[in-house]
């Protein structure tokens, strides 16, 4: 069995980690906060953005990162005309699977795992417990 890695280790791990999948991490109350807009479609009549937020907690005395995302829309206006498809499974709190947006101005894709894999892992390999707090905001 592996010694579990130093918080400050863990936490320079899990920001790497994080911004290989595209996702702008800042530090936030020790643990860290990250956000990437996943999907753009805007015209002159009003615009349509997805944006994936997740936060990670470090807990160095129950060697456990506690994790929580949540994918946002907004729109105003009227949103240009978008063709989506969206391929999910969804257990329990967990959901997996993409989104994607298509129009002639703008779109994009959110893969729902990708991010939280790539935390999930960083943790499990620094000998840490990977905490997922679904349905709570980051």
């Amino acid at each position: 069995m592996q010694t579990p890695a130093a918080a400050a280790d863990l936490k320079a791990s899990v920001r790497t980690a994080l911004a290989a999948a595209g996702i702008a991490v800042t530090d936030k109350n020790g643990g860290l906060a990250g956000e990437a807009e996943k999907i753009l479609a805007k015209w002159w009549l009003g615009s349509r953005k997805v944006t994936y937020r997740m936060s990670c907690r470090f807990d160095e005395a129950a060697r456990t990162a506690h994790f929580r995302e949540v994918v946002l829309e907004k729109s105003w206006g009227m949103p240009p005309p978008t063709l989506s498809v969206e391929v999910t499974t969804t257990s329990g709190w967990t959901r997996s699977g993409s989104r994607t947006d298509a129009s002639a101005s703008g779109g994009g894709t959110v893969n729902y795992g990708q991010v939280r894999g790539a935390a999930e892992k960083a943790v499990t390999d620094a000998g840490w417990q990977f905490d997922f707090e679904g349905g709570r905001l980051p």
